[in-house]
């Protein structure tokens, strides 16, 4: 009787409410970032019509640069938190250190605060035309973002999604506030418009002590469980216990997956922000950057609404990885994949109809949208769903360094696109590049997945070792 007690498996103190609760989280936290998505439309929108066409261009230009470095920096740490935090979770254990994700975020805010400050004058000078400000902005955003990104994770990882969902519409919701009091008189001029970028990430904190008030009370709740499993097991656990603290987090662990997800976010930024900063390089318009990033804003709000699945899923699988198998695994991926491709048709379709018009009259400008080259920015947007979801999948996998050599190479084929003037017309260019390297993408994380999991192979090898530890 004591052998069987011994033998039985920790139970996961989320057991009730984990794998069933992903639907509902998503839900939740999709209308947090659909509202997101709409007002970060909005700012962009409304900063286009009281700023003029240039400095509208550089307010585009601060958010692509700023977004590009705080996704490559910072979301591999939100990915490594949400990921590590769930494993553990789902393997019944209440304690999740943080330290080593402290550490990676600390060393790489401090390295980008040295580039900065290395970079000050040419920054200033060659990419925000002499307006010191924006420069400052950019700066400040940045290193407000790695607590932002570190909660986010935290958050994720708990499946804290409705309090995941107040923390992004809280920042998107203030930097509006920056653009309407620009448009309503109170305030005036590009600064005032940008400042708001800076200020967005320390609002979203307010959310922080209401979660970890709650996480103090499940920890309690978890660690009694705990305390309970163990004097039901009776002694001979201490092995399992060392077993599973041998799983922690190291350093060089933690800095090899964070590093693997850097590559993924700087190739996803890659193929979000090249387009806006060749055209910018090479074009005789110098507002045709902006019409880019108008553009590429239809791919880049579904995809910011998609953060709620990505942020939900990769907790979900983790968990299905650890606990459940391949079947629910594999269901979890086909019913994201399936609504995607609905989500992307009807887009693609809607594009393809109204959406010249709409652009025009969100964005106030001169220029023609082709409702062709439109509805493949749909298209291309769904691919790019379809990537995120397997990498997702990838990542709960341990597949991260195999992940991020399909990104790259559609990184590196989307650039040397936009670089070749096959096609002269720069939009056009732009929106063939994205849906084309957005297709090659999905194909190569599809077949990244068909390969299954590499730690399958490892836990049935070390099954036997480990029942011989409980035993």
């Amino acid at each position: 009787m004591a052998c069987s007690a011994r033998k039985r498996p920790r139970t996961p103190y989320r057991a009730a409410q984990g794998r069933s609760g992903y639907g509902r989280g998503a839900r939740v936290l999709s209308i947090g970032i659909a509202s997101t998505g709409l007002l970060t439309f909005a700012y962009f929108s409304i900063a286009s019509h009281v700023l003029g066409e240039v400095s509208a261009k550089r307010i585009d230009l601060l958010w692509s640069i700023m977004f590009v470095i705080i996704s490559v920096i910072y979301r591999p740490i939100e990915q490594l938190l949400s990921r590590t935090i769930a494993d553990r979770r789902a393997r019944g254990r209440a304690q999740h250190s943080v330290r080593v994700p402290i550490a990676i975020q600390a060393g790489f805010a401090l390295a980008f605060l040295a580039v900065a400050l290395s970079l000050h004058e040419q920054l200033i000078d060659d990419v925000f035309n002499g307006y010191a400000a924006l420069y400052w902005v950019l700066v400040v955003g940045t290193l407000a973002y790695a607590a932002s990104y570190f909660a986010r994770g935290w958050l994720a990882g708990h499946e804290y999604f409705a309090l995941f969902g107040g923390l992004v519409f809280m920042e998107a919701s203030s930097r509006l506030c920056f653009a309407v009091a620009v448009a309503l008189g109170i305030a005036s001029g590009q600064t005032a418009v940008a400042l708001g970028i800076a200020a967005a990430p320390f609002v979203s904190l307010m959310v922080v002590p209401a979660a970890f008030a709650r996480g103090s009370g499940e920890r309690r709740g978890a660690a009694e469980m705990e305390e309970l499993d163990a004097a039901l097991a009776g002694p001979g656990t201490d092995s399992v216990e060392e077993a599973l603290a041998a799983d922690e987090l190291s350093l060089r662990r933690g800095s090899g997956f964070a590093l693997a997800v850097s590559g993924v976010m700087l190739s996803e930024q890659t193929l979000l922000n090249a387009a806006v900063l060749t055209v910018d390089i090479t074009a005789v318009n110098p507002a045709l950057a902006g019409i880019v990033f108008n553009v590429l804003l239809i791919a880049r709000a579904p995809l910011q609404l998609f953060q709620a699945i990505q942020t939900s899923l990769l907790p979900h699988l983790t968990g299905l990885e650890a606990t459940e198998g391949h079947a629910a695994f594999a269901r979890a991926i086909r019913v994201t994949v399936l609504a995607i491709a609905g989500f992307a048709g009807a887009v693609a379709l809607g594009l393809l109809v109204i959406g010249p018009p709409v652009m025009k009259a969100l964005f106030g400008q001169s220029f023609s949208y082709g409702r062709f080259g439109l509805a493949l920015i749909g298209l291309g947007m769904g691919m790019h769903l379809v990537s995120g979801a397997l990498n997702q999948a990838a990542l709960a996998r341990d597949q991260a360094r195999a992940a991020v050599v399909c990104w790259a190479v559609a990184a590196v084929a989307f650039v040397g696109w936009m670089l070749a003037p096959l096609v002269s017309e720069e939009v056009l260019r732009t929106e063939l590049g994205y849906l084309g390297a957005t297709s090659l993408l999905a194909a190569m994380l599809g077949y990244l997945y068909t390969q299954g999991s590499p730690r399958e192979g490892a836990r049935t090898q070390t099954a036997p070792a480990a029942s011989t530890i409980a035993r």
